[in-house]
């Protein structure tokens, strides 16, 4: 199975650094992640919340869920967008969530294939084009100093 990036609530999985270590096979970092995260490493196994293999983390999320049970590929398509599960998502102490707003709205204007492109480009390194995660603060190929989820998140205007 292959992963997917694209969420139901406009989270970008690309960057998710559980998602990458799947990709990459780092069992050592997933076992760790784990040991931090108080869950199992199997409970680490994640290849995007669209897929059938979510993390512990997604597989019972209120968005996730509710888009599914109303037959929606993202919250974007809900007569009550943004709801309030989404609004209290994406204003939590998480700051890698609060651009969902923001990209669902790209998603509507530009379309998930040329916003899932845009994403990509975004998520990788400007010196060296490696991918990196929604935490990382310097590339690990090149020492880049990279524009993060923290950084976005100071920088965004509340919708």
């Amino acid at each position: 199975m292959q992963a997917r990036y694209d969420t139901y609530c406009g989270l970008y999985c690309g960057a998710c650094p559980i998602l990458a270590a799947n990709e990459r096979g780092d069992e050592e970092w997933i076992k760790k992640a784990a040991e931090m995260k108080k869950c199992k490493p199997e409970e680490l196994r994640c290849l995007g919340c669209k897929t059938e293999v979510t993390a512990v983390f997604c597989t019972d999320c209120k968005m996730r869920l509710c888009a599914q049970e109303k037959g929606l590929e993202f919250c974007l398509e809900c007569d009550e967008f943004p709801c309030s599960t989404l609004m209290a998502f994406r204003k939590d102490a998480s700051p890698h969530h609060s651009i969902v707003i923001k990209n669902l709205e790209a998603i509507r204007e530009k379309g998930v294939e040329e916003w899932l492109k845009d994403e990509r480009s975004r998520w990788s390194c400007p010196g060296c084009g490696k991918r990196f995660t929604w935490y990382s603060e310097v590339c690990s190929e090149c020492g880049t100093k990279l524009y993060n989820c923290k950084d976005e998140d100071k920088d965004l205007v509340d919708p």
